[in-house]
């Protein structure tokens, strides 16, 4: 049964994402941002002001998140830091009491992704990454369509992040972007979440399956420094940097149940936006980048058929209702949805739909894919977090926004 009282969840990061996030929570009527923090007082007034211009309660505004995390009447925290503090202050607000919301991207050491499993579960506060693509319209009439068997059963699926970033990334200095040191110094699935998210919910990781090996290759690193040549001349500093990311990142996962997943990290090269989505099973497959489905028995005999209605056959109940009542929110609408699960969690104190062990999970491939790459693209095994639970794990909390069944009951009919 939902709550009706008001859930204050605090901010931390006010980046360009942070400031994003703040104006998505405030469209909500049960949600209240009292405090903010960032160590950058620009960021620090713009993002005061947002919550001013709603006429919402005053929020206040700390440059030290222990500070934030010290009040009482902070129920959860959207984090939207730098990648390699996420999993730092996820912990901290844990230990504080307070939810944890992490904005997307990967680990930076094997320490931190365990030191989150295990102050969630002492602490008994969850821990959520808000990977926003598993509540794309796309992904989840996939995951209804897999639910109904429509694909059979799956064999293989492939992701990714394939975004045209350079000029992001090379201007990451001047706009205190973190993207810049982590492509300067690191070199592997650097984002791997996009995909692997939704993915994750396809192939029941973490409830009856789990993530077993990878294996990672990357290609050399060119891009950045052709586009800073091209923009700013061959003697320009950027054009003669040595960035340790590569252009194209592939990595394979071997799953315990059998399954691959093919992952690539493409955002150093001229390309259009896909998150390269496909779904193959003993039944059909489905293919992201030309809107493309193909069912056994119902699809003509070695021949494509457009994804566009199936999608309205089989759109996911949530998206039903989204639609009923007016799509709102970032990314086409990802963002709220993301944000109200995360939002209901902490409203009815139950366990976040992404659980921490998704979370460690998923940030995890990062670390493994590193290692793999420096060692010349060995096979890395990926730690079971769940530490055997996964073998049978009762279904995630019941909700609207639950990822491991559909439950209509919930919905407007």
């Amino acid at each position: 049964m939902q709550s009706e009282s008001k859930v204050k969840l605090g901010v931390i990061g006010l980046g360009a994402r942070g400031s994003g996030l703040i104006r998505n929570l405030l469209v909500m009527d049960d949600v209240e941002i009292p405090a903010v923090c960032d160590p950058y007082e620009d960021r620090l007034q713009k993002a005061l002001d947002i919550v001013a211009e709603t006429g919402r309660p005053k929020a206040e505004g700390y440059s030290d998140y222990k500070q934030l995390l010290a009040r009482d009447d902070i129920q959860g925290v959207i984090i939207a830091t730098t990648w390699i503090t996420h999993a730092e202050i996820a912990c901290a607000a844990m230990k504080a009491g307070k939810y944890a919301g992490i904005e997307v991207g990967g680990a930076a050491a094997l320490e931190e992704i365990w030191e989150l499993v295990w102050t969630s579960e002492q602490t008994g506060i969850p821990c959520m990454l808000l990977e926003n693509c598993c509540y794309g319209r796309e992904e989840l009439a996939v995951l209804h369509m897999v639910k109904l068997g429509l694909f059979g059963e799956l064999v293989h699926c492939e992701c990714g992040y394939e975004h045209d970033l350079r000029s992001q990334v090379a201007l990451g200095k001047q706009n205190r972007h973190n993207r810049y040191s982590n492509y300067l110094h690191r070199n592997g699935e650097l984002y791997p979440i996009h995909g692997l998210g939704p993915v994750s919910k396809l192939l029941n990781i973490n409830r009856g399956n789990r993530l077993l090996t990878l294996t990672s290759m990357s290609s050399k690193a060119r891009g950045i420094r052709q586009w800073a040549a091209d923009k700013f001349g061959e003697n320009d500093p950027l054009a003669k940097t040595e960035f340790a990311q590569g252009d194209i990142v592939t990595t394979m996962i071997k799953c315990a149940d059998g399954e691959t997943i093919s992952i690539v990290h493409d955002t150093t090269l001229p390309r259009p936006y896909s998150r390269a989505g496909r779904v193959q099973g003993t039944k059909g497959l489905w293919m992201e980048d030309n809107n493309s489905i193909h069912i056994e028995g119902r699809s003509p005999q070695h021949k494509w058929e457009s994804f566009s209605g199936y999608r309205e056959e089989y759109e996911h109940p949530i998206w039903k209702q989204f639609l009923r009542d007016g799509v709102k929110g970032g990314h086409g609408g990802m963002d709220h949805l993301v944000l109200r699960a995360f939002a209901e969690s902490v409203k009815n104190a139950t366990d976040t739909p992404i659980d921490v062990y998704d979370t460690a999970g998923w940030m995890a491939i990062t670390v493994f894919s590193e290692d793999s790459i420096a060692l010349g693209s060995a096979p890395v095994s990926i730690p079971d977090f769940t530490r055997g639970k996964w073998i049978n794990r009762a279904p995630g909390p019941t909700g609207r926004y639950r990822l491991d069944s559909i439950d209509e009951s919930w919905f407007l009919t």
